[in-house]
């Protein structure tokens, strides 16, 4: 604005000296117009200042695009509603600013819980829920159970928008997957064998469920708090229990006496054989022995017949007749009466009575 009457001072320059008073008056009305700049000048900075902080809240909104996700959580990165990035893991990552993505963190190691066939503060207060809690066996017999279940985030992107409420989908699929369980058994093996084959049935079939479901669930453990039966035939289950236990003792008492009696019972045996076969061996080594000397007695008398045949007759008739006093006559009739009155003289007198 100041510049067009410095301009046009440069133009008059060549003109007569009458326009000098038109020349001071240009002059002043120059100096009029040098005040107007120093007016101006606040406005000018006013405007670099709005601009310096519009710049600045720019910036802050594209950094604000700029996350963190900690070691124990996952994201999901939506677009005006739309998912783009269904699972981020841990680490430093840019989306565009808000309102356009909108970034969802999710604590995905973090364990969740809930109960089947009941409530968490029941396990603590001791109560009991009759209806949420009873399961029908495959004998017809109705038993009381309560589990506790635990589970975290599997898919972040299918957590979030495949299940209106997480906990009673996975509650339900559970649920159903425990009646069908206890349905194919009996009572008894129900509360006393098949608890751990129970649960991890059930862990597996209703992880298989909500993967259908695309719940985006991962189901970490099922544990059983308590099954038993209900309060009206609990007596009898009580007894049957006992008489079961009392089997078992038995059964165990049995074992171990056999335990204890089959390493003796084996232990005679080897000790009857061992001394059969020794018994045996001698038998045998007699039997070869009496024979070697029968053919020993045998070759002799085979030299002197009626000598060897003689005597041995006598020695049987010795060892038939021990206590009875032998006179052997020969075949010639003689007999040699001597003997006979050696016999008497060497006997004891007689008392009479």
């Amino acid at each position: 604005m100041s510049t067009i009457p410095a301009v046009d001072h440069h133009h008059d320059h060549g003109h007569d000296r009458h326009h000098d008073h038109e020349h001071h008056h240009d002059h002043e009305h120059d100096h009029h117009h040098h005040d107007h700049p120093v007016k101006a000048a606040p406005v000018q900075a006013g405007g670099s200042r709005r601009n310096r902080i519009a710049l600045a809240v720019a910036g802050l909104w594209l950094v604000s695009g700029v996350y963190i996700v900690p070691a124990d959580q996952q994201a999901v990165v939506t677009r005006f509603g739309q998912v783009i990035e269904p699972r981020v893991f841990p680490g430093i990552h840019v989306a565009l600013p808000w309102p356009m993505d909108r970034v969802t963190k999710l604590k995905v190691q973090q364990l969740q819980r809930l109960v089947v066939g009941g409530y968490l503060p029941d396990s603590v207060l001791g109560r009991t829920q009759p209806l949420a809690s009873q399961f029908l066996t495959g004998d017809q017999n109705i038993i009381n159970l309560r589990a506790v279940v635990q589970y975290s985030v599997g898919m972040p992107a299918d957590y979030l928008f495949h299940a209106q409420d997480v906990s009673r989908t996975v509650a339900a699929a559970v649920e159903t997957e425990m009646s069908r369980r206890i349905g194919r058994r009996t009572v008894d093996a129900v509360l006393t064998t098949e608890k751990t084959a129970i649960q991890e049935e059930v862990r597996a079939a209703a992880q298989k469920l909500i993967d259908a479901y695309g719940a985006g669930v991962r189901i970490a453990s099922i544990n059983i708090e308590s099954m038993t039966p209900p309060p009206e035939a609990a007596e009898a289950f009580r007894d049957v229990a006992s008489a079961r236990a009392d089997a078992a003792r038995i059964y165990n008492e049995a074992l171990g006496y056999e335990s204890d009696l089959v390493p003796k019972a084996r232990g005679e045996a080897r000790q009857m054989t061992e001394a059969a076969t020794a018994y045996k061996e001698s038998k045998i080594n007699e039997a070869t022995g009496d024979a070697s000397r029968f053919d020993l007695v045998e070759s002799e008398y085979a030299h002197a017949t009626a000598v060897n045949g003689r005597r041995l007759y006598l020695e049987t008739l010795e060892q038939v007749l021990p206590k009875i006093k032998k006179l052997v006559v020969d075949k010639n009739g003689s007999f040699d009466l001597t003997i006979i009155r050696k016999n008497s003289d060497s006997a004891p007198p007689r008392k009479n009575p």
